[in-house]
């Protein structure tokens, strides 16, 4: 079916069965197909509002055709976190001090990530602050998850066909309209980890997303929105919000609304999240890990590891995670893991 036959069909406020989704999937991808096209496809789709199956079936489209980094030996054990981004809150990256005290703990992560576009400093500028190469090649980076337990896939490196992609994603966005694509990039890690710690910068899209994990497979993860207040929230749980929380496959029954006190935390004020360029948040990491950055932001990544302990199975609670965390956070773990990524890009 042509794209122009599914836009009319969205128009029509018809949800696309799978075999729908994946065909206007691969016409996007496409340099065949004319960017006034598109743009009619993507704003009409975005119009009637993407259901769970259909943002499913653009995921395994889109895993499909994206390039194999080859860590299916690590997939099992693994996990990525990470956001949609799109919330405009300026929080700190705290996915990317995360990922470094999970590695230290010898959880394989597997990010996926981009630079910066709705943020000052993307989980992608701030991994390349800290030295890791953003084009290495997949045999580095298989190397990297063999020597420093995590790895870091450059979206643009992995998804080639997004470039035929983008000039109609920015005609969009100069008219301020989101599209599917500002919410895919979670969901299609070429690494595909079998474990997913996912924020979503909206309180509707976290059963969507959970909805759509399950459709896709996963075998564990958690879909999570802070709410810090009526109409404003953040891609990730916090310790100066209310989380919206659902879990997926092994975690499934975790769907609540999870606060700080339930992890015997204190609740922050929510500017001791906010971040700012990569030379600010270079200089708040290296604060985090001297133990002089607000307590708040330094809660929150310690909360947030003990997460991904408990989702990959390592921890019984996310409670129980939390000493453990605060030792390798606190402790030297974490800047040893900073200086030895330095040092393996640069052999």
């Amino acid at each position: 079916m042509l794209l122009e036959q599914l836009t009319r069909k969205l128009h029509e406020r018809c949800e696309l069965n799978a075999a729908e989704a994946r065909e206007a999937a691969l016409a996007l991808a496409s340099p065949e197909i004319a960017e006034a096209t598109k743009i009619d496809f993507l704003a009409a789709l975005a119009a009637k509002g993407e259901t769970a199956d259909e943002i499913a079936a653009f995921a395994q489209t889109y895993r499909g055709v994206a390039r194999d980094p080859g860590v299916q030996e690590w997939a099992p054990r693994a996990l990525d976190i990470v956001g949609t981004g799109g919330d405009h809150a300026g929080g700190f990256n705290v996915s990317t001090l995360v990922t470094l005290t999970l590695a230290a703990a010898g959880v394989p992560v597997m990010k996926h990530g981009n630079a910066g576009i709705t943020s000052k400093c993307g989980s992608a500028d701030l991994m390349a602050a800290f030295g890791l190469d953003l084009q290495a090649t997949p045999e580095k980076t298989r190397a990297a998850l063999r020597a420093l337990g995590y790895c870091f896939f450059f979206a643009p490196a992995y998804h080639p066909t997004f470039k035929h992609i983008a000039p109609a994603r920015k005609a969009l966005a100069a008219r301020g309209q989101r599209t599917i694509f500002n919410i895919l990039g979670p969901l299609i890690n070429p690494g595909r980890p079998a474990n997913v710690m996912l924020g979503v910068y909206s309180p509707a899209l976290v059963a969507k997303f959970a909805t759509t994990l399950e459709t896709l497979g996963c075998p564990a993860g958690i879909v999570a929105h802070g709410v810090i207040a009526d109409g404003r929230g953040i891609d990730e749980w916090t310790t100066a919000t209310d989380n919206l929380v659902a879990g997926v496959g092994r975690v499934k029954g975790a769907t609540a609304n999870w606060t700080p006190a339930d992890f015997g935390m204190a609740r922050a004020a929510f500017p001791d999240l906010v971040g700012g360029d990569v030379a600010t948040n270079v200089a708040l990491a290296e604060a985090i890990l001297a133990g002089r950055a607000p307590r708040g932001l330094s809660d929150t990544i310690v909360a947030v590891a003990a997460m991904g302990l408990w989702v990959t199975g390592r921890e019984p609670t996310v409670a129980s995670g939390v000493p453990r965390v605060r030792e390798l956070l606190f402790g030297g773990a974490v800047a040893k893991k900073i200086a030895d990524t330095r040092e393996f890009y640069r052999s």
